[in-house]
């Protein structure tokens, strides 16, 4: 019989959050990034409930069924971190092990350093962690690597409001096929980190195309989308130099006695493998693996390989 996921709501940080979730047993808390919801952990949610854990993954502030709040400011890492303790509070419980994926695989971290006395133990996937901040501020790194104005990097591209969100709300399940795409098609990644190559729009130089996703599985990313819109989703990028006071503000930017399993993908081109290699001068009990023909979407592209790595990292802690 197929394990049963459960949906519930619950009150978080001042906004209602939809949770997912299968299982009993020490809670493994999935973070999602863009764009995405809570169904990008559906192939981990029974594998994890199945091996006697309670996996549990939400719906993050600004997507799905989860509350949108307007001001990019709400969507900087104490206020997300904030929402993760709020979720676990609501949910009864004390530590998690935290798992995240791109946005969510950035807030893992910031989470750990924030509210290590509840983080047993941390699962990334692609994000590597940076230890302390850039000494300037994100927006003007990427000016810097990529040239002034907005044209030259998707996540400058998605500062201004409205400009995004017209381009990919034109055509909402096209869109995301043209995202979701395998690692046959990873250069796709780099047309779209930079802006089609020439500024005309991150999507507007990709060609349709098979996506990993079946047809229904794209339909649940469409509906949800084409009932939300993409705002509440570009508002992390648009909080992403809040986020760098919040991660200045920081005293320690270590991460010691938490075990962390670091999951690279082998062709993803924006968050490349060779990124986890400085995370180790920063975290004292790391375990990097690569998953071999994956691009970015990592636990949809490869869900066996990324449960069979997440299961053992865990049937080895003592939690």
């Amino acid at each position: 019989m197929a394990t049963e996921i459960k949906h519930h709501q619950v009150e978080t940080n001042g906004i209602t959050m939809h949770v997912a979730e299968a299982g009993t047993g020490f809670p493994v808390v999935m973070i999602h990034g863009w764009p995405e919801l809570w169904y990008s952990w559906r192939h981990q949610l029974p594998a994890l409930a199945e091996a006697g854990y309670r996996a549990i993954a939400p719906d993050m502030r600004g997507y799905g069924q989860t509350d949108f709040t307007p001001d990019p400011r709400d969507y900087r890492t104490a206020n997300i971190c904030a929402d993760i303790a709020g979720l676990l509070d609501a949910l009864g419980e004390e530590k998690c092990v935290i798992a995240g994926h791109d946005w969510g695989g950035f807030h893992i971290w910031q989470f750990a350093l924030r509210y290590p006395e509840r983080t047993a133990a941390i699962i990334g996937l692609n994000t590597p962690y940076g230890g302390p901040p850039a000494p300037i501020p994100t927006s003007q790194a990427l000016h810097t690597a990529f040239g002034e104005g907005d044209r030259g990097y998707y996540m400058l591209y998605f500062q201004k409001p409205g400009q995004a969100e017209a381009e990919l709300e034109a055509d909402v399940r096209g869109n995301l096929a043209k995202a979701f795409h395998s690692y046959e098609r990873a250069q796709d990644l780099w047309t779209f980190a930079t802006v089609g190559g020439d500024g005309s729009g991150v999507m507007m130089r990709i060609a349709p195309g098979t996506s990993f996703l079946t047809d229904e599985e794209l339909d649940v990313y469409a509906a949800a989308f084409e009932r939300t819109g993409f705002t509440g989703g570009l508002n992390w990028y648009r909080a992403m130099d809040y986020s760098w006071e919040d991660t200045r503000a920081l005293e320690n930017h270590r991460i010691d006695g938490i075990p962390v399993l670091m999951i690279t993908a082998e062709n993803d081109l924006i968050l490349r493998p060779e990124g986890a290699e400085g995370m180790k001068q920063w975290i004292g009990d790391l375990r990097i693996e690569m998953v071999r023909n994956c691009s970015h979407w990592t636990q949809q592209e490869r869900p066996e390989e990324v449960n069979r790595l997440m299961l053992e990292f865990l049937g080895g802690l003592e939690l």
